[in-house]
């Protein structure tokens, strides 16, 4: 039987629904600046976010210019100039505003802090992500929090896991896990790293190289994986 003692956690979609927070920050982004968010606008931001954070978790660009381009970039689409880096940081300050948890979230890390050291591991914005973890309470039950903006790398580079591992007190690699929903940096990350891994699955999607350790599609799920492993497993546990 494995004993867990450090949990590290994603931020967006794996303990905050940051889809629910988006949903109420890009209205009123675009409202502002006479652009009505429809399907076909909203698609072409997506597709230009999604690209961009690609790129950065590869390392091809900076985490500057990606909050200085993906607005520009959507708006120069529609033909309307904007300064980039001023739009990032209202949509950031609407995100922060947010209070939804994914589901099961906040009874888990009640129940997982008396007894794990619980932390946070997030490729979002330094700034953000604290405002939305006071704002939501959660601040209290973290021992730190990493954000890929102060360590100088983003999951899933190894740099990034050097950097949190070294600053954990007493850590342990064989008694670590991470939890996310994101297969690329969370999942392949993790494991590139050495420690084992939650992949938050909800929507059953197929891993393409590396298997996770575990596999859920619920939080409620990660309580018995945590409390009782199978040490002799090759294949992820599917609850």
């Amino acid at each position: 039987m494995k004993e867990y003692q450090f949990l590290l956690f994603d931020l967006d979609d794996t303990l905050l629904d940051f889809k629910a927070a988006e949903k109420l920050a890009l209205p009123k982004l675009f409202e502002a600046y006479q652009l009505p968010l429809t399907p076909q606008t909203e698609d072409v931001y997506r597709k230009i976010n999604t690209g961009l954070w690609r790129s950065l978790e590869e390392g091809l660009i900076t985490r500057d210019i990606l909050m200085e381009t993906r607005f520009g970039k959507t708006f120069e689409h529609f033909g309307i100039e904007v300064d980039g880096k001023a739009l990032d940081a209202e949509y950031r300050g609407y995100l922060a505003e947010s209070k939804v948890f994914v589901e099961g979230a906040l009874e888990l890390i009640h129940t997982l802090e008396p007894e794990y050291e619980l932390y946070i591991t997030s490729n979002g914005l330094a700034e953000t992500q604290m405002k939305r973890l006071q704002v939501t309470g959660l601040a209290p039950y973290f021992k730190q929090v990493f954000v890929s903006e102060n360590t100088g790398y983003q999951k899933p580079m190894k740099p990034f896991f050097d950097y949190v591992f070294e600053r954990i007190p007493n850590f342990d690699p064989n008694k670590a896990m991470i939890i996310g929903d994101s297969y690329s940096a969370d999942i392949i990350g993790g494991a590139n790293a050495g420690i084992d891994t939650c992949w938050l699955n909800p929507f059953n999607a197929v891993p393409s190289t590396i298997r996770p350790t575990y596999e859920i599609q619920k939080l409620d799920q990660l309580l018995p994986i945590i409390n009782s492993y199978k040490a002799n497993s090759q294949q992820p546990i599917e609850i």
